[in-house]
């Protein structure tokens, strides 16, 4: 069965416009394409941005752009895309990153063989500059327990490579607020839902990053934010009192007792390939 799928995007003021149109552009040079792309754009942006979103709303009649008056942040954006998109399969996607070619051809292959499959993501590699100079490898875990067994301790899903159902995700109450940690918390609902998870092993999406991003991972907001999501899941009986204890406290040494230039060693270390 040869299922249809959106592919949903946000931009917002802040996104470089040669990089968003990178990231367009290898959404369409897919060996399957989508069948639709839904843009949303978060609030005002420049002339740039704005000359890039033109030309793709009059060369793809596919290609639909949303526009809300001011930016309201990750969870609103994406919430409005999942509600706009028209298909049952909803890929994420980010406006700086680059899609691998065959991404969708074989999440679609994957899902049409599987269709109980809720969310289905996959591995990512990080990079500096040029997709060819790979700085880290995020690999996560591939069936439905691994995923439900690394949820307990970490996010097991790498959100820009997934592909959602989309009627999982409106069951489990949509994409919502929290701190840099939106994905994280849809992933723990979805599990209270009894929703099915996979991965697959192969790397779908090249992320851009800088040569910051490890150190910026911390600080007392980002920690109250983790905290605050591993209290959720102690409350729901998804974690015990004792692992919940054990992941705040490494939260707390990682996050906000360790310098930064340690922290992005620990992170190069022990949270990348």
């Amino acid at each position: 069965m040869n299922r249809k799928f959106s592919v949903c995007m946000s931009v917002y003021h802040g996104d470089n416009a040669a990089f968003f149109k990178q990231s367009i552009d290898s959404l369409l040079s897919q060996t399957r394409k989508p069948d639709e792309i839904v843009l949303v754009i978060d609030g005002p942006v420049g002339d740039e941005i704005n000359k890039v979103i033109s030309y793709f709303e009059k060369s793809r009649d596919y290609f639909r752009a949303i526009r809300l008056e001011k930016n309201s942040g990750h969870a609103i954006a994406r919430q409005t895309g999942l509600d706009a998109a028209k298909y049952e399969y909803i890929a994420i996607m980010d406006s700086d990153d680059i899609a691998v070619q065959d991404r969708f051809e074989k999440q679609m292959a994957y899902i049409e063989a599987h269709p109980e499959v809720d969310a289905l993501g996959g591995q990512i590699d990080e990079f500096i500059g040029e997709p060819s100079n790979v700085v880290g490898t995020r690999i996560v875990p591939l069936t439905d327990a691994e995923i439900k067994d690394y949820l307990k301790s970490r996010c097991p899903m790498n959100l820009v490579t997934v592909m959602l159902k989309k009627e999982a995700v409106q069951k489990a109450g949509g994409y919502i607020d929290w701190y840099c940690e939106e994905d994280y918390y849809l992933w723990v609902r979805m599990t209270e839902q009894g929703m099915t998870f996979a991965n697959l092993p192969d790397n779908l999406v090249n992320v851009r990053v800088g040569e910051e991003m490890y150190q910026r991972r911390g600080g007392m907001r980002y920690f109250k934010s983790e905290a605050k999501l591993q209290k959720y899941m102690c409350q729901h009986d998804i974690i015990s009192f004792p692992r919940y204890c054990y992941n705040v406290a490494i939260r707390l040494a990682v996050q906000v007792l360790m310098p930064n230039s340690v922290r992005g060693w620990v992170f190069k270390t022990f949270a990348r390939k």
